[in-house]
């Protein structure tokens, strides 16, 4: 069903537009997915690369995990798709403004040209010092060898990504704009990771219409206002399509 069709769901000209990105809709993109069946997490431990803790105990092998990553996201193959455009389209023509908020740590919201961009989780290509708290734009591999760019001292540079057991990035703000939104959307994602999937439940709190986007139901899909499903490429360009009534 377009959307232009939903009674009640449509912002009104002005009120602004809040939207959560997963994984989802940049494994169209050739990114892999982390909770699918073939998922990151199915072929590696979180506790082994993902956590504070993996990182003290064996940073060499969380170093590989991310620079194999890094290396993938860095590849000409890797290019933002339809889904990406589609949301840039938005936020240019979006009189009231849009804001995405993201899982992903990838770079692709922006290489399609999103501006008001939040990475909750932290980016890929950065890196921040443990010594110093500096955080640099990062394309090469990185090991415990490496020395900070502002401080020099050596062994402290962590890829700029929010582990599990860490606090995700900018909560606050991202609070403040789901009270003042007048649409909320979600994009290609599990449902089942807080407290990004908690987002929803703030949006009805405060009476903002929801849509889930998602190639299937997520596990919260039944908290939206409406859903649709289907391939992030195809729905998510319709829809803006719908929502700016063209």
């Amino acid at each position: 069903m377009p959307f232009s069709s939903l009674e009640g769901l449509r912002p009104r000209p002005g009120q602004p537009i809040v939207i959560l990105t997963g994984a989802g809709i940049s494994k169209e993109s050739g990114l892999d997915t982390f909770r699918d069946a073939d998922g990151i997490w199915s072929k590696v431990r979180i506790e082994d690369v993902a956590t504070y803790e993996a990182f003290v105990r064996n940073p060499k092998r969380v170093h590989a995990f991310y620079n194999e990553r890094r290396r993938g996201l860095l590849s000409p193959n890797i290019q933002p798709n339809a889904a990406h455009r589609a949301l840039a389209r938005l936020e240019r023509e979006w009189e009231g403004g849009v804001t995405v908020v993201t899982q992903n740590i990838d770079d692709l919201h922006e290489r399609a040209g999103t501006k008001a961009l939040i990475h909750m989780h932290g980016e890929l290509l950065k890196v921040e010092c443990e010594h110093c708290r500096a955080v640099h734009e990062w394309r090469e591999d990185l090991s415990r060898d490496v020395r900070c760019p502002d401080c020099s001292r050596a062994a402290g540079l962590r890829p700029h990504v929010v582990w599990f057991g860490e606090m995700p990035m900018e909560m606050e703000r991202i609070s403040a704009l789901l009270s003042e939104a007048g649409l909320f959307v979600s994009i290609g994602t599990s449902g089942n990771v807080y407290p990004a999937a908690g987002f929803v439940s703030e949006a009805r709190a405060h009476g903002t219409p929801s849509v889930e986007l998602n190639l299937e139901p997520s596990e919260g899909a039944s908290l939206f206002t409406h859903a649709i499903n289907g391939p992030a490429t195809q729905i998510v360009p319709a829809f803006v399509d719908d929502l700016l009534g063209r």
